[in-house]
């Protein structure tokens, strides 16, 4: 009996610590705030309901795109237990970590909500796009057409060209993040991959500005015909239809002379710049 007792008392000491909170506060604790309400004590008592926050906001960050801190979603979780903190009343029996989840939780929605610009209409569009995309992979075993997806989301091509373009338009990324180039293992802030497409390199220009002189003597080689049909085309910006009325030639006969005058130049510039393509 001896034996069964102790083996007892063993036992249930290691499920006692298991169940232990690392916010453990003591109604010790409460009812010493309550009766002396310094500023000390109240300070010890949110120190030790710290650690709930960041239980709080590491449970939320899972479902956070990278782009989130969780020091951020923390801090702003602190505010709502300060608040929740001066609104609780330990008399009516509930435990503070009760009351105060739902705060926490709270405060980090709104101040995400408050920084986010982007309409919730349309993050509910993205999400019911992904459970979309979701649902058909798994049933496909491969990533669905176009059509399939419309289909899934009961929407014509056109309804979903749309909410894909209005859902492509919200997604950002931080020129901060760290990623991996494609020839490098190096890990490299994402600002340093960014090429700027728009401004050209000295060589390119150079480069345009032959061409445009060759071209310039390749046009002089055309015959007669051909260089009214290209002036015409792209200089005055006219149609096939209306240089053929300009010519008094069909239409066709007009794209007949065009295709010819831009093949010979596309030879003659190949041939000067010895290109391959």
């Amino acid at each position: 009996m001896a034996e069964a007792k102790e083996s007892t008392i063993t036992t249930d000491k290691p499920q006692a610590t298991k169940r232990r909170k690392r916010w453990d506060v003591s109604r010790h604790d409460w009812i010493r705030y309550q009766r002396y309400g310094t500023e000390e004590s109240r300070q010890t008592l949110l120190n030790k309901y710290l650690p709930l926050v960041r239980n709080v906001a590491t449970r939320m960050a899972m479902g956070f795109p990278r782009s989130v801190e969780l020091t951020d979603l923390i801090n702003t979780g602190v505010i709502g237990l300060i608040e929740a903190f001066g609104h609780f009343d330990p008399d009516r029996g509930v435990k503070f970590e009760t009351y105060a989840v739902p705060r926490i939780r709270g405060a980090i929605l709104d101040e995400l909500r408050a920084l986010d610009w982007v309409p919730r209409s349309t993050r509910a569009k993205s999400r019911e796009i992904d459970r979309a995309m979701t649902v058909l992979e798994n049933e496909l075993g491969r990533a669905p057409e176009r059509r399939e997806l419309a289909k899934q989301l009961d929407m014509s091509d056109r309804e979903l060209h749309l909410a894909i373009d209005d859902v492509s338009s919200t997604n950002m990324l931080s020129l901060d993040e760290i990623v991996y180039p494609e020839d490098d293992n190096r890990q490299v802030p994402r600002i340093e991959t960014v090429s700027d497409t728009v401004a050209g390199s000295i060589l390119g220009e150079i480069e345009r500005g032959e061409l445009r002189s060759y071209l310039v003597v390749a046009i002089d080689r055309l015959t007669e015909q051909e260089k009214l049909v290209i002036a015409l085309y792209y200089f005055e910006e006219l149609t096939l239809k209306e240089i053929g009325e300009v010519m008094s030639i069909s239409e066709s006969r007009v794209s007949q002379i065009h295709t010819r005058a831009v093949m010979k130049l596309r030879n003659m510039v190949r041939e000067k710049f010895a290109l391959t393509g």
